[in-house]
């Protein structure tokens, strides 16, 4: 099933709160999101330089090919940082061209801090003056939910969601991430609550997700937080759209399976990235059927 190319937002349409904006896109190009993490081997493999000129043309390439057509597209911030300022212009284009072809943007920053730190971070990718203004951006809660404040304050302003690490794919994360809390919840769902509680009364979706890996097996918590799941792993890291079911349960409608290196690894031919993304978003239905 080709996906339908969805027209530029309107202006009425950017006024939505993201879980709302999500959850259209989700239901009308499918529930996919492909990373942008244009690290040095996968340059090399495009044919490019490990350079300036190499990131951008990798870029360029990855927006033009799938922003019209994906739900939501993941730029990892890291990838381009490690080129200074340079490729910041970069990533602040393709967060311009992206948005302006009706994709969601989720900036993959991961950032977590206290105070006016936090509010800083906040400041970079939640408020609308920024030039890095992104549709949602991932936080880590591990120095406490409420340091956090400042991002979902500021998300609930400009209409942006924010993504909170629950239990990740890397499997050291679970010597955090399962620990006990003194009252027994394990300290993912001790976050999953607070999230729950942010969303609570929202429709059709809050706008504070989850990142809970897709190769997790039994996830073993309660992901029934009313917001969107974002599931890391597919693909490179051995997860695959039939295993959705298992680890999500009765939540697996609300997930946004994250594909990165097998989607972009079928570039730099813009065909190919395409039909690679279809294919996942066709597999991804099939897998989650009428949930």
């Amino acid at each position: 099933m080709t996906p339908q190319v969805t027209p530029q937002a309107t202006p009425q349409d950017l006024e939505r709160p993201f879980g709302a904006r999500l959850r259209h896109a989700m239901d009308t190009r499918g529930p996919l999101c492909v990373g942008i993490d244009p690290h040095g081997s996968l340059l090399t493999d495009w044919g490019l330089n490990d350079d300036i000129a190499g990131l951008e043309r990798f870029t360029r390439t990855t927006v033009e090919a799938l922003a019209g057509r994906v739900a939501v597209l993941k730029p990892q911030s890291a990838f381009f940082e490690r080129f200074g300022s340079r490729g910041i212009a970069v990533l602040e284009k393709a967060v311009e061209e992206a948005r302006a072809a009706g994709a969601l943007v989720l900036m993959d920053a991961k950032r977590g801090d206290i105070g006016s730190t936090m509010g800083a971070y906040a400041a970079t990718y939640l408020d609308k003056d920024s030039p890095l203004f992104s549709d949602a951006v991932t936080v880590s809660p591990y120095l406490g939910f409420e340091s956090l404040r400042p991002a979902l304050d500021a998300a609930a302003v400009s209409g942006a969601g924010v993504f909170v690490l629950a239990l990740t794919s890397n499997p050291e994360g679970a010597e955090v991430q399962r620990a006990t809390t003194a009252d027994g919840r394990s300290l993912a769902q001790l976050m999953l609550d607070h999230m729950a509680a942010e969303n609570a009364g929202a429709t059709p979706l809050g706008s504070v997700g989850a990142v809970v890996g897709a190769t997790l097996g039994d996830a073993g918590v309660d992901l029934a937080i009313n917001g969107p799941l974002l599931a890391p792993g597919i693909g490179a890291q051995g997860a695959t759209p039939v295993d959705l079911p298992a680890v999500f349960g009765s939540a697996v409608g609300n997930v946004v399976p994250s594909i990165s290196r097998g989607v972009l690894r079928h570039g730099p031919d813009v065909v190919a990235l395409r039909d690679a993304a279809e294919r996942f978003a066709d597999e991804v239905r099939a897998a989650v059927g009428g949930a």
